[in-house]
């Protein structure tokens, strides 16, 4: 059997490929577009110091306290960034690899992108096949801080609600992020006048549709919230690594799907590292612990 060595995969697999490939997970991955990225991480754990009380400021009174300042104390409590790794396995034929008219990578790249976008999303929206230590997803999170707001089906007056919602947590709404079903309703969203949205204040705000098969409209409508209030950060980017003996198994039943070996076959492996959280500090609105940035509009019928 004809062996492939590194040198000649690598004439195929350049880094350029392996960029593109990242730069398409954030793409498709509606979650990582919303939310704001830190700086790469620099181990397996990521500690966030969030502001956890508020100093308090005193007036000055001569005539009781000789004109002494009051002390006031800040407190930071921890979170942290877990990273976890979403990996994929791509078998190839080598008879497939050695066809130089044949474009590989033009045909694995939009898979990948697909499959790496659509479990990430899933796992961070919600909390579907998320890693042990992350935390809970960012619908299942909005249902245990009490931010829903059941429909009544009239849609302007309820991302008004949901905006509300917000609000009275101390954060201002940036965007709406909702399934591809709710495109139609906002082209025929009113104000409460029964005009075109126009120049409203929901009408301007950011629309992120989900369009990767991930949102799940019997759990939601639509989510409102502070997008900067949410955050990721990348330990490890795009990384390969081509396999060519290894026995591929399914890991639901440990049954051998190939045996790269015996089929003439390569595979690669491709991962990437990534965490996120919701710091959800203290602000000079509302410090209980009770404050979510995030909203969601949920159907009547399964009303959270």
């Amino acid at each position: 059997m004809t062996k492939i060595s590194r040198t000649d995969v690598d004439a195929v697999i350049e880094t350029q490929v392996a960029n593109e490939i990242f730069q398409g997970v954030v793409t498709n991955s509606k979650a990582l577009q919303m939310f704001r990225r830190l700086p790469n991480m620099t181990s397996d754990k990521t500690k966030l110091r969030i502001l956890d009380s508020l100093p308090i400021a005193y007036f000055v009174d001569e005539t009781t306290d000789n004109g002494r300042k009051n002390l006031t104390k800040m407190a930071w409590a921890n979170k942290y960034i877990n990273a976890a790794e979403i990996a994929v396995i791509v078998p190839i034929k080598e008879n497939d690899l050695a066809d130089a008219d044949i474009d590989i990578w033009a045909q694995v790249r939009p898979r990948l992108v697909e499959a790496f976008g659509r479990k990430i999303d899933d796992a961070i929206l919600n909390g579907v096949g998320k890693p042990t230590d992350w935390r809970k997803g960012l619908i299942p999170s909005i249902v245990d801080a009490g931010a829903n707001v059941t429909e009544t089906g009239k849609l302007y007056s309820d991302i008004n609600d949901v905006m509300t919602k917000v609000e009275e947590s101390g954060y201002n709404v940036t965007g709406l992020v909702g399934g591809v079903g709710l495109k139609g309703k906002f082209r025929m969203m009113t104000d409460t006048t029964g005009q075109p949205l126009q120049s409203t204040e929901i009408g301007s705000l950011a629309r992120t549709f989900v369009d990767n098969g991930t949102w799940d409209k019997t759990l939601a409508t639509l989510v409102a919230g502070d997008f900067n209030q949410a955050v990721y950060a990348i330990r490890n980017d795009i990384t390969y690594k081509v396999l060519t003996e290894a026995v591929i198994q399914d890991p639901s039943d440990g049954s051998i799907l190939y045996n790269l070996a015996q089929d003439d076959m390569v595979a690669l492996r491709v991962t990437m590292r990534l965490g996120w959280e919701i710091p959800n500090p203290v602000n000079a609105l509302n410090e209980t612990e009770t404050r979510f940035p995030f909203a969601a509009l949920v159907p009547e019928e399964t009303s959270l």
